[in-house]
């Protein structure tokens, strides 16, 4: 039975089209979503009825963004390379080589991942160098979605160098320390793709 406070969640939620792994839902949401839309358009409701409009008709308009992203990821080359990376797909790739601009503006991988505030702070005292979390400077758009990437490259490429490497740290400093080091690590790959004009090869 659905209820009017049963409302809520479904005025707020709209099914993403979005092609890319930051929006993928999983499998049994959407199946919940449809069988919920099913037996909200069985009621005979006016304000119901104009929820259910609005929903299609803000579905209607992702999908034509979807559409465009897309269209827009497939015309450019460094978005072309940069998809080759498990993990990464349309919006991203996009994101990545906009915040990103001329790779060659960078001297190596390490000046990139400064540049997206993925490198730890240092600080010496005493005649010893400390590592320190990272500076968080630079771009932070850059740096959150390598973030939603490098989880998306895990799943996608469990027995790959950074999937490995996140796993083993994990064990030893937690989730979010290793996630952000995983970040990083991703990053590099990213600048050698750009930088070499050569798809990801594992």
């Amino acid at each position: 039975m659905v209820t009017a406070s049963s409302l809520v969640p479904v005025i707020l939620f709209c099914k993403l089209n979005i092609s890319d792994n930051l929006f993928l839902i999983p499998i049994f949401l959407l199946v919940s979503y449809a069988k919920y839309m099913r037996e909200l358009s069985k009621i005979e409701d006016v304000r119901i009825k104009s929820y259910l409009m609005l929903i299609d008709a803000l579905n209607a308009e992702i999908r034509d963004a979807s559409d465009i992203i897309v269209q827009r990821a497939k015309d450019n080359q460094e978005s072309r390379l940069l998809m080759t990376i498990p993990g990464i797909s349309y919006y991203s790739a996009l994101l990545i080589a906009s915040e990103i601009g001329e790779i060659d503006r960078f001297k190596d991988s390490s000046s990139l991942v400064a540049y997206a505030g993925l490198a730890p702070s240092t600080y010496s005292s005493g005649g010893k160098t400390y590592h320190g979390t990272i500076t968080k400077q630079g771009s932070r758009y850059l740096r959150w979605i390598l973030n939603q990437c490098t989880r998306a490259h895990i799943k996608a490429d469990p027995d790959g160098t950074v999937a490995i490497f996140y796993a083993r740290l994990r064990k030893k400093k937690g989730d979010h320390k290793a996630i952000v080091a995983a970040s990083a690590k991703l990053l590099k790959i990213v600048y050698w793709v750009l930088k070499e004009r050569r798809g990801y090869h594992g």
